[in-house]
């Protein structure tokens, strides 16, 4: 054989030697085609029989033998010799060759017979490029439909196998025969179904490495359709014309993850006309009958004058009436009947003889203790006290007579108040109740008893079991707006509510109404005082052992928020932060509104400023999506986020029946130097804030509120506001000309930016002995709603009374951490979260607890939470932050029928924890 030694491996070696007695070399093993993986060296193996040399050529050139590694042995079978050959075959060298086609190595054995060439090998450097050539794009497909996901897969040598991800899961079509991954690396979903919906992710992989594509989201939607029709309704009108109604609902199927909703009405209404009712009446009464051997006669009467008809009354009184018809000559046992009669006639006048006279004298004595007691407590103390006795020096109930019946907690000099609860007195007393103190000593509500004070004991302050304390420090009750279905927010309310009683100068007058405070992993609620604005931060929001600054703030300033057209701001714009801060769960913001709720005349929208300063659209709150959630209360907005912001309620009037609520209040000057008064007429968006911030500017002025406010219901149908003085006392007073009736155009009140209306009447006295004024304001809208404000008020010259409106107040408790800013005791929410995040044979308990709590759409969204139990949760809390109403939520997990005892019984022992037990008794 040729020498391989030299460095000239391209001299040819000869393809056959001379014939000797054998066969031909049988390849038993083939070099395979390889791949180099990143700098590793492969190794080509060949193995022939009989064989005396075997050498490899690579690319036509032979290898040098040097880098052979040669094996030799015996076939034991056939005594023939078996050759086996090693080569190297190393990155730099595959990286150097340039030919027309792949780096190739083939190998060939002699024997004593010639030489046979196994195959080529084909020697190829792995790789897997990084870039998909196609990524996945996201569908929103319709339920049942077809969904196909398109792949192609980086560049590779070998070309990269392809393998689909859901959610992470791999997904094996031999297991579904609704999905499809053979063609051409594609996902095929032949009829997509509600479980298909999520994140779908294209793995492609060879030897040398694997890739993930861009994740795709499927979202398969369900769109709405109606229910059957109800039965019509019964006629509403009992007499006369009216309607009856019809309805449907967008249940089979309700609409899911963003499907359309029905379309259509799903209110009918028909006119329908009732039979009015008509009331029997007595016809005459017939001739009396002929004397009867009983010696009376009768006589009747029917009741068809006209009988009764179409459920009408029938007839009151006897349809028969009999007496005696023969004036007592009649013979009844042996006797004359008026002898008989004259009798009873007798023995009846006597015992009415006894009786009255009786009473007389009982009468007289109860006078004569009564006037004597009224002249001695007039003569001691000059005003209407009924109870003698106080002269003795003992403590004696006492109570004041009213001037004039009314709201008792208005305060005006002309009347007393009403107090119904308990009081005691013994000379000099000292005021007792933190809430009143102020009111008392300041006002002239005492006056005609300058020599004594008062001590009130409150009911509310007994309610809590607090009975005696010592001194009173400056500080306002905590307590609480009015929510859900009560009146307007800050609206007066009788004593028996429990309403607090706040002193105007207590208002803030800044410019910026804002509260931070520092909240950890225990999560807590953050309130702007008086405004009905809060921030509720849930247990696990905040990170462990991490504490973070929050804080939450009112725009007072003239929004930047330009509302277009006909659309209105409804409530106050509102910023939490810091911005750049993301809570592992949803917190939930709460923002009082001033529309009458209703989805066929308002589409709300919830928008947010960007840090251009722009505002972009969120959501609708009809709109159902997983990034957040609205939930429209009548009087407040509770809105679930991830990220902090500005944010602020948009309305847009759909008809014109939308209704924008708007409080009426009136403020007067109580102490002038002069004749002239003036009356100061606001109309005001129906939210805490707007109250707060006029009575901050009438605090200014020297205002005092004189009436209770009042809610007008604002139709978008462009007719205007009218706002005049009506019944002024005339010879006492009289207004300027041409000022007792002022009208304000629609766009002014509509669109007014959340700046109060503020219209002024200037009333002058005849005289300054006049000290009396009494007066009707009427605010009505053109062809719409109308309120009319009964005011009576005293007015007494150099004297300023001190200024009081009526509103629940919280702050006292701006910020509340931990434990004691809920509820719902931690120990039995997390119970409640392990019992409904659980899914049973069905279906998803938490969908069912939503349900319960009146949170009927947008389901979707609790299902892309970890527990949508306690998203749910958190909603309840930030919607009945102003009660304890754990009985409603005791009674929705019994109707489920999960639990069998209510929430407050289960907590009797939960509620001897410290912070649960001192948040019940602040109110909350």
């Amino acid at each position: 054989f040729p020498s391989l030694s030299g460095n000239d491996n391209s001299e040819a070696l000869p393809e056959s030697i001379p014939s000797a007695p054998g066969t031909l070399p049988h390849f038993m093993e083939e070099p395979d085609d390889a791949y180099i993986i990143k700098s590793n060296p492969i190794v080509l193996r060949c193995k022939a029989m009989p064989a005396m040399q075997i050498f490899f050529k690579c690319n036509g050139e032979w290898v040098h033998q040097n880098e052979h590694v040669s094996e030799e042995s015996m076939d034991e079978t056939t005594g023939l010799k078996v050759r086996e050959v090693f080569i190297n075959v190393t990155r730099q060298q595959v990286e150097d060759f340039h030919g027309p086609e792949d780096y190739w190595c083939q190998c060939v054995a002699w024997s004593h017979l010639g030489t046979s060439k196994s195959r080529k090998a084909s020697v190829r450097i792995a790789y897997l490029r990084k870039n998909f050539e196609q990524d996945p794009q996201g569908k929103e497909v319709p339920i049942e439909g077809m969904i196909v996901l398109h792949c192609r897969p980086p560049e590779g040598v070998p070309a990269a196998e392809v393998e689909w991800l859901k959610n992470e899961e791999p997904i094996d079509s031999n297991l579904d025969e609704n999905i499809d991954t053979r063609a051409d690396h594609n996902l095929i979903i032949r009829q997509a179904r509600l479980s298909d919906s999520g994140n779908y992710t294209c793995m492609a992989a060879n030897i040398v490495a694997k890739r993930r594509s861009m994740s795709a989201t499927v979202v398969v939607y369900v769109n709405g359709g109606w229910s059957s029709w109800t039965e019509w309704s019964n006629c509403n009108a009992r007499c006369g014309r009216g309607w009856q109604k019809r309805s449907r609902t967008c249940t089979n199927p309700a609409p899911l993850n963003g499907g359309a909703f029905c379309e259509g009405m799903s209110v009918q209404k028909i006119t329908c006309t009732s039979l009015c009712p008509v009331d029997g009446n007595w016809e005459v009464w017939s001739e009396w009958s002929v004397c009867s051997p009983e010696c009376e006669h009768l006589r009747v009467r029917e009741c068809i004058a006209p009988p009764p008809r179409n459920g009408g009354k029938y007839c009151e009184g006897l349809s028969q009436e009999s007496e005696n018809c023969t004036e007592g000559l009649c013979i009844q046992d042996k006797k004359p009947l008026h002898e008989i009669k004259s009798q009873n006639i007798e023995t009846a006048s006597d015992i009415a003889l006894y009786s009255g006279l009786g009473a007389a004298v009982i009468a007289v004595a109860v006078l004569v203790v009564g006037v004597t007691l009224y002249r001695r407590s007039q003569s001691e103390y000059g005003v209407d006290v009924i109870d003698s006795s106080a002269l003795t020096g003992g403590f004696q109930t006492f109570n004041f007579k009213t001037v004039r019946q009314g709201n008792s907690l208005l305060l005006n000099s002309s009347m007393q108040p009403d107090l119904t609860v308990s009081r005691t007195y013994s000379g000099p007393i000292c005021l007792q109740d933190p809430m009143d103190k102020e009111l008392m000593t300041e006002s002239s509500l005492f006056n005609p008893l300058s020599d004594i004070k008062v001590k009130v004991q409150s009911s509310f302050m007994v309610s809590l079991g607090v009975t005696e304390r010592a001194e009173y420090h400056g500080k306002a009750h905590s307590g609480t707006f009015p929510h859900g279905n009560n009146r307007a927010f800050g609206t007066i309310q009788a004593r028996n509510k429990a309403t607090y009683i706040q002193n105007l100068s207590s208002i803030s007058t800044t410019s910026e109404l804002k509260t931070t405070a520092i909240f950890g992993h225990l999560g807590g609620r953050l309130v702007v005082p008086n405004t009905g604005v809060s921030l509720l931060i849930p247990h696990g929001a905040i990170p462990e052992e991490s504490s973070w600054e929050i804080y939450l703030a009112i725009t007072q300033k003239e929004s930047s928020l330009q509302p277009e057209g006909t659309d209105v701001l409804l409530g106050p714009e509102v910023t939490c932060g810091p911005s750049d801060l993301s809570v592992s769960t949803p917190f939930a913001l709460t923002i009082p509104h001033c529309a009458e709720v209703n989805a066929e005349h308002w589409n709300i929208h919830l928008k947010k400023r960007t840090q251009q300063g722009k505002w972009e659209e969120v959501m609708s709150v009809e709109e159902e999506t997983t990034s957040c959630y609205c939930l429209l209360d009548p009087y407040a907005c509770h809105i679930l986020l991830n990220s902090f912001g500005t944010y602020a309620l948009i309305g847009e009037p759909i008809s014109d029946c939308a209704v924008r609520q708007l409080k009426v209040a009136v403020f007067g000057c109580l102490s002038c130097n002069s004749l002239d008064y003036n009356l100061r007429v606001y109309c005001m968006d129906n939210t805490p804030c707007a109250f707060q911030e006029v009575v901050s500017d009438e605090r200014l002025q020297g205002g005092q509120l004189l009436e209770e406010p009042k809610l007008l219901h604002f139709k978008g149908n462009t007719f205007s506001l009218q706002i005049s003085v009506l019944d002024i006392p005339p010879f006492l007073w009289r207004i300027k000309p041409f000022t007792a009736c002022q009208e304000v155009p629609f766009s002014r009140v509509w669109c007014s930016s959340q700046k109060p209306l503020h219209c002024a009447f200037s009333l002058e006295r005849y005289t300054p002995a006049t000290t009396q004024l009494s007066c009707k304001i009427c605010v009505r809208q053109v062809k719409g709603h109308e309120q009319i404000l009964q005011i009576q008020t005293s007015i007494l010259e150099n004297e300023r009374e001190t200024i009081t409106f009526f509103a629940h107040d919280d702050s006292n408790f701006p910020a509340q951490m931990g434990p004691k800013a809920f509820k719902i005791p931690y120990s039995i929410r997390q119970r409640i979260c392990a019992t409904f995040d659980t899914p049973n044979a069905k279906g998803k308990d938490w969908q069912m607890l939503a349900q319960k709590n009146s949170i009927n759409r947008n389901l979707s969204y609790f299902a892309t939470q970890s527990s949508p139990s306690a998203v749910i949760l958190d909603l309840w809390e930030a919607r009945h932050q102003h009660d304890s109403d754990l009985d409603s939520l005791a009674c929705a997990l019994e109707e489920i029928g999960r639990t069998h005892s209510k929430i407050s019984d289960i907590t009797e022992t939960e509620i001897e924890e410290p912070d649960f037990n001192y948040s019940r008794q602040n109110g909350l």
